[in-house]
This record gives C-alpha cells, structure tokens and sequence, in this order.
C-alpha cells in the first residue's frame, strides 16, 4: 500500500477498466430475470457523426440512469445504435467517389448503396466507439442500425398499414427543396440563418389604367410565377383595389388583385405578390382562392420553360438580369438593405427553395390526438414541465408531415407501380405481379423515406417489433427518454404518435429534455466562432470521469450550460481528493477488516455523525436522481465528500490514529464511508469509482454492488458533534478575519448560552484544540476584554489579541487592501452606471461586470467591519 501513487493518472486505467465491463458481461441484459425492468434507447447519433458537447451530455445523464438503476437491482437495459442518416451520409459517399472522378449516376443505383454499405462498415458509426470512451454501459450486444432487416421490416410494415388505413397519401405539396441535394427536406433539415438582403420595391400597373401598385419582395425573380397581388381586408389604402387586375411587370401577365388576412399590412407597402409555387404562404392564399401554380424554377434551382427569356439561368443570375430590366422600364421605385432569416440545408448549407412537388405525406392530425391525451393524462411527463407547453401548441397546430425524399441511401418506399394497368400496389415484401391485373411489370417508386420514418418507430423496432420478443415484453415501454429540446417536435412527438398507434402503449413514461451546452459565455458553440470545446480533447487532457461530472453539475433543468475548461479543471481537482482521501484510507487500511455492524456500540460520536449525514446524503441523491435533478444529485456528493468527509472526519481520523484513540473504530468507519461514498459517485464518475473500489478489495467490481439506502441515522449524535464543528469554524473565522496564520497557537475561551453541550464541548476538548490549532481553551462565564469575538446561540467565543497580532500593522494592511479594493469598485460601479455601455456592450460581459462588482462590494463589507473592530481596540 505504501507504494500507492501520490496522485492518479486516469490514462493509466480508464481504457482497461472499460475492457473489463465489456469483458465480463456486465452491461448485458436478461430478459428472463424477476427483476424490475428499467429500460432506455439512446437517441440515435447520425453514422456520419462524431462525439461533441450535446452528445456527451446526452449520453452522460442516460448512463447515470442506467447506472443508477443497476445498483437498486433493477434489470436494465440501454439499448445503443445509429441513425443511416439518409441525405448525410449519401452527402458523404458521393463526395468519396467524387475524389475519384466517379458520379453516382456512373454506377447506378445498385452500386451506390453497396458503396455505402462498403463505406459504412470501414469508416462508419465512429462515434459509438467514440461514447465509449465515455463509459456509457450500454448493451452492446443488442446495438441496432436503421437500416437493419428486422428494423427496416418494421418500417415497411409501418408504411402500409398507414397507407391502407389511408393515412398515407401521395399529393402535390409544397415542401422545403435543396437544390443542391436534390431533394424535400424536412421542417428540422431547415435551418435558418440572417442574411444581409435587398427589398426590392417593384412597380405593378394596374391593367384598367396607368397606375402603378408598389409591391415590395425579397426575390424579384420569382415574379415569373405570380398569379395574384394581395392586400389585408382591413387595410384602408387598398380596399377600392381588391377585385381589379394588375400586370406582371416584364412577362405583361394579368393577375387579380385579391384580399386575404394572412397579407401582412406592416411589411413592405402592404400589398404582396403571390406566387404560389415557390412560397408556403403563398401556396394556402392560392389554394384559398383557386390560383394558378407556376413552377419557375427546375429541382437545381434553374429557371425552366416557364421563364421565357431568363429560361437556364440560375436563381441569383436570374435575379440580377431581372432587376437590371426592371430598372431598364423604370419599374424599381426603390431599393433597400434588408436583413431576413433564409432557411438553408442543414447539411450542405444551400438556400432552400420551397418547391411544390409530388410527395408522399403522412395525415398527422389523426395521429396527434392521442398523442396530446398521453401527455395531459400523465401517461407521458415531459421534464421540465414547461415543454408541455411547446408540445402542445405543435401539436395543435400540426401539419401532414413530408416523407418522401428524392436520394437512394434509405427505406425505399414500398410502393410499385403496374405498368400495365397503372395502379399502385403498396406491400410488406417485393410483389411478384400487379394485385391488380396480375401483370409482373411492376416498378417500384424511386423515393425513399424520411430518416425521421424510421427513427420514429426507433423505441420498439429495437426491441423486436412486431415480434413480441423477450424484450420487447419485458422492456417496452421504456422508461425514459433523455434528448434535445430542438427534436422534441421532430422526433419525440412522432415517437409517441407510432408507438401508441401500433404498441397501444406509450413509447417511455418520461422525456427529459437536457439543455444546450453553451461557451463560458453562453454563445452557442460552433466552427466559425472558434468556440468548441472537443470532448474528446477534454477526456484526453483532464479524463473522462471530470467531463462527466462537469456536465452533471451544470445540468440544472431549464438552463443553458456554460462551459469552460477551468470549470472541467476544477472538478478534475475533485478527482485528486478523491484520491487523497482514498489514499489515506487505503494507506492505513485496518487488516481485518472488521465489520461496522460489530463495532456499532463502541464508536464514536463523530462516528455515528458521518454514517448519520451520510444515509442523509445517500436519500437526497437518490431523490434528486428519480427527479431529473442531476445537478443537485452532483452537488450533494460533492459538498458531502469534500466538505463533510474530506474536510471533517478524515481530518478526526487523522487526529485519532496518531493520539491512537480508537483507532481500530475510526479506520473502519472511514472505510465504510468512503465504500458507500465510491457507489454514491460511481454512476456520475465510473472509472475512478471502479478503481478505488477494487484497490479496497471487497466485491470483482462496483457493479455488483447496492445501492446504500436505510443506513442508520444518529440524530442526537449529529447534533452534538455539529457544535463540535461549530466551535471549531468560530475559531477558524476569527484566525481568517483577523489574517492570524496557522502556526500561531492561541488561547480560547468559551461562554456558554447552552449548558446542554457542556459535557460533549470537555469531552472533545482535545479535538477541538487540534483542529482549531488553539494552545488552551478555557470555560468563561464573562465577556473576555482585548479579545477578537464569534457569537453563535449557544456559544460566545474569545480569542485574546494581544501579542498575537500587531494592531498597528494589521490596520495598516487592511487600509491598503481596502484602498486597492476601492479602486477596482469605483472602476466597476462606475462601468455599470454609464448608459452607453449597458446599451452596447454584450450581455454575457455585462453579468461578468456586475458579479466582480458584488464580489469586490462583499470584500469591502468585511474589511469594513474589521477595521471597526480592530479600531474599537487601539480606543480601549
């Protein structure tokens, strides 16, 4: 034991401790087990990812679950796997065939998804192998893929079943299209970003005279398409207009002027163009009042036939050439800067161009229905419960959802079309002729389906569904699902719509929604700031173990976590008194062993006080952990470890091996803590848990352990050895405010308000002396004169100044601190007063500013009262 390392190198043992789990079979699940079923799906990471902030949150507080479940003998399982990633991942394979000169047309179809395949297997799904590094406890024996048979029999099966009930429909719709993936995408593919525009304001002539209506738009170009000009009914400048007609500038269209509430009268002059084609709101006013629909635009974002003139030109050259001619027919009134949100393809960052195109959809409104009850009956609680809020107003107002994408990497739809008779047959498994007409020339539709299709169905096809496989049985409904707030529309709520509808059962009782992880700032992370913080940098540097209990502590329900490395720093520092506390332990480890139950009667107070606070301890964590509070989990074995342990009774058991005052007793009641401690830590911090608990020597390993409930509680005990400890910190505060060092001894005396701690205060004299490194302490029934004072209501305590600090002096330094801390107040109280800087500066520098500023005015505050006393003393 005496050559146990003086500090841990994580390195060293997190990779063998994984090996090991993984080795003995410790994450897999019995289904056959009596045990109670506690059961998780990991939100399934794209095969084309790799680990970050989000990702490591979001695994962290599922294996903690996991974890956490396992040693109150639940059965549990946590079943891990990969999304296929449609429009990404065939992003990724065309790009590699691209470095070869080879276009996916070359090959065809066939070939391009053995490429993916092919790609898949040597360079996919990193980032499982990534979230190991984690040690996540997932069941890696039932890792599921999207794209495997029996989840891709599940979503065949899905399709048509909707298909024949006639949920599934095909129909000309407005989608999002990317011109550049060639493809719809759904609402949750968009992302929208501020682009620095132009308002063009474009001169209509109304067709009955020379008039003109000034009708403002971001994209000129699409003028080719429109088919009305609208105006809000409420709008007085425009009601004498509605029924008349205008021109379409350039292409001398004739179109009505119509009137619609959806016209918003504040932007632009208040009339709109309307081009139904290529705007979703302009697609409902069209279909609202019969319009024509003029596609424009081609699926790569070219003008088409309908363009006359401009006919192959792109969407921005076509935009210039027709603004140049505009201005050639002097029909630009004017022309502004405009700042507007533009959506763009999530993964190839081209604008989007809402398109209408033939598409299958799903009716979702039938579906939504029960979805909404299982979550205002309780069946489903959404944490924190103000998502509730969100989910409903979606849900509400949902639209039929888009599953249709024009790519060849994922579930094809399971649809064929008869040659010869044109009907459509929708089936399970491949048709061998037309239901029909009995004809083989079948074809089966190009499309294949949203990856959102099958991730939606992603809680039971895991589990065997429609089969009801052991686990399906035993594990399904889920638990709990631990995710994103930005999926919870997109994925969550249609998980909840499919499990009902083909388990009759919800698909998880809880979705706890996690926060962003955010920079020390609160800015989002990304790229192009050059904010991220790489998780698995992080592990390298400062171990597994500290990022996990970083992101944990942070992980306050509803608020952004702002991380730092210093923050990843500070609680690796924890992991280092772990260590030291454990260390001791080990290093003076009683032989035998004695069982704690057997020396129960002989201890100590501060004995039973420890074991007391720790049963206390191990409820709340235990409460916390079954609330979703996983950062007041943390924090209370943090503060009970460091604080209560650490600081307290390692410091008394210190004291008592080297006085040998039952030191037999003390030495196991500081292994047992630290044992209950280690499995209090573990589902937080695995590794180091695991470590120290082997080099203990009790159990093969910390998963075979319980989890520590119902141990004994000593009230009176607590109590007592709590004014031990409030004696010892009066006397410590005096030495700190009065800068009084360690080494000087002192004298102390107490005057007593409470003559119930008398006996247990001489009792543990000597504890009290040795911990507040004071020379004496006497009883005093009066007020002690030239003596630096601490009142508490039992105790009055005294400690003489005089030959222990030099007033004079001490005065001095604190004046000088004082005006060094004046300095920097006036400095930050004066920031916070100028108008122009709180207007201007950052919000996230602001808070920085005003926290220094509460800080330096607290410093302040205890100067302040410590040059009065130190005053009062040179008066006397």
């Amino acid at each position: 034991m005496k050559e146990l390392p003086t500090k841990i190198n994580p390195k060293e043992y997190e990779e063998e401790i994984y090996k090991k789990w993984l080795k003995n079979n410790y994450f897999e699940t019995n289904p056959n087990t009596n045990k109670t079923p506690y059961s998780i799906v990991i939100p399934p990471p794209n095969i084309t990812g790799s680990l970050h902030m989000g990702h490591a949150l979001n695994v962290t507080l599922q294996d903690i679950l996991i974890r956490f479940h396992k040693l109150n003998g639940y059965e549990t399982l946590w079943i891990p796997g990969m999304d296929h990633a449609g429009i990404a991942t065939q992003n990724v394979v065309e790009r590699k065939l691209l470095e070869k000169s080879i276009k996916k047309e070359d090959i065809g179809r066939e070939k391009f998804i053995e490429e993916v395949w092919r790609w898949k297997e040597e360079s996919g799904g990193t980032i499982l192998n990534q979230l190991k590094r984690l040690g996540v406890a997932c069941d890696w024996s039932k890792e599921r893929f999207t794209m495997d048979e029996g989840l891709s029999k599940a979503v065949r099966i899905v399709f048509v079943h909707l298909f024949k009930e006639g949920l599934i429909y095909r129909s000309n719709y407005m989608v999002n299209w990317c011109p550049r993936c060639l493809t719809a995408i759904s609402d949750l593919e968009v992302e929208y970003h501020e682009i620095k525009g132009k308002l063009y304001y474009i001169k209509y002539k109304l067709a009955n005279n020379n008039n003109y209506l000034v009708i403002a738009t971001t994209r000129p170009e699409t003028i080719l398409g429109d088919t009305a000009i609208a105006v809000n009914p409420k709008d007085e400048r425009y009601k004498a207009y509605v029924g008349d007609y205008a021109v379409v500038p350039i292409i001398k269209r004739k179109i009505p002027i119509i009137a619609d509430e959806r016209v918003d009268k504040d932007f632009g002059t208040g009339a709109l163009k309307i081009t139904p084609a290529h705007d979703p709101v302009d697609f409902e006013i069209g279909k609202t009042h019969s319009l024509k629909e003029i596609n424009i635009f081609d699926k790569e974002g070219y003008i088409n036939e309908n363009g006359g003139e401009f006919k192959s030109l792109y969407r921005t050259e076509a935009r210039k050439k027709i603004v140049e001619k505009l201005k050639k027919e002097n029909l630009i009134a004017k022309i502004t800067d405009y700042e507007h949100n533009v959506g763009h393809c999530y993964r190839c960052r081209t604008q989007i161009e809402p398109r209408i195109s033939l598409q299958w959809f799903v009716k979702m409104k039938p579906l939504a229905e029960e979805a909404v009850n299982a979550v205002k009956k309780g069946q489903i609680k959404i944490i924190p419960n103000n998502w509730e809020k969100t989910y409903f107003e979606w849900m509400y107002n949902i639209k039929d959802w888009c599953i249709s994408r024009q790519i060849w990497w994922g579930h094809r739809i399971p649809v064929w079309y008869c040659k010869n008779c044109n009907k459509i047959n929708v089936e399970v498994e491949k048709p061998t002729k037309c239901t029909y007409c009995g004809s083989n020339t079948l074809e089966q539709d190009l499309d294949v389906l949203d990856t959102w299709f099958s991730s939606a169905l992603w809680p039971f096809s895991t589990m065997g569904w429609p089969e009801n496989t052991p686990i399906f049985k035993k594990f399904y409904p889920t638990n709990c699902l631990v995710t994103g707030f930005d999926i919870l529309f997109f994925w969550v709520a249609r998980m909840i719509m499919m499990g009902l509808k083909f388990t009759k059962k919800v698909p998880f009782r809880n979705v706890y929604i996690h926060a962003l992880v955010r920079d020390i700032e609160g800015n989002k992370m990304s790229k192009s700031r050059g904010n991220v913080i790489d998780p698995l940098t992080v592990i390298e540097k400062y171990s597994s173990d500290a990022l996990r209990f970083t992101l944990t502590a942070l992980a306050a329900q509803g608020r952004d976590i702002k991380l730092s490395e210093e923050r990843i720093e500070g609680y690796r520092n924890f992991m280092n008194k772990i260590w030291n506390a454990s260390r001791f332990v080990l290093m003076n480890k009683n032989i035998e062993n004695k069982d704690i139950k057997d020396l129960i009667n002989s201890i100590e107070i501060e004995d039973k006080w420890i074991i007391s606070i720790f049963s206390k301890t191990a409820k709340k964590f235990s409460d916390y952990i079954k609330k979703y509070e996983f950062d007041l989990a943390a924090m209370t074995i943090y503060n009970f470890f460091w604080h209560t342990y650490c600081d307290w009774y390692i410091e008394i058991t210190k004291y008592r091996i080297y006085k040998n005052i039952k030191k037999t007793e003390a030495l196991t009641v500081a292994t047992f803590i630290l044992e209950k401690s280690l499995i209090l830590l573990h589902p937080i911090m695995p590794f180091i848990t695991e470590y120290i608990y082997n080099l203990l020597g009790t159990k093969e390993s910390i998963f075979k352990e319980n989890y520590p409930e119902n141990i004994q509680t000593f009230d009176k005990e607590e109590e007592y050895t709590n004014k031990i400890f409030e004696i010892i910190t009066m006397i410590r505060n005096i030495r700190g405010e009065y800068n009084i060092k360690p080494s000087i001894k002192l004298d102390a005396y107490i005057k007593y308000y409470n003559d119930k701690y008398n006996n247990i205060v001489n009792d543990k004299i000597n504890i009290i002396k040795e911990l507040a490194k004071v020379d004496n302490i006497y009883i005093t029934n009066k007020d002690e004169k030239n003596a630096a004072t601490s009142v508490s209501p039992d105790f009055q305590i005294f400690i003489p100044l005089k030959g222990v600090i030099n007033i004079d002096m001490e005065l001095k330094r604190l004046t000088k601190e004082k005006d060094k801390i004046l300095k920097d107040y006036n400095l930050y109280g004066n920031k916070l007063k100028n108008k122009k800087y709180l207007e201007n500066a950052p919000s996230a520098v602001i808070e920085k500013d005003k926290a220094k500023f509460n800080e330096l005015n607290t410093k302040l505050e205890r100067l302040n009262k410590t040059i009065e006393k130190l005053s009062l003393f040179i008066n006397k």
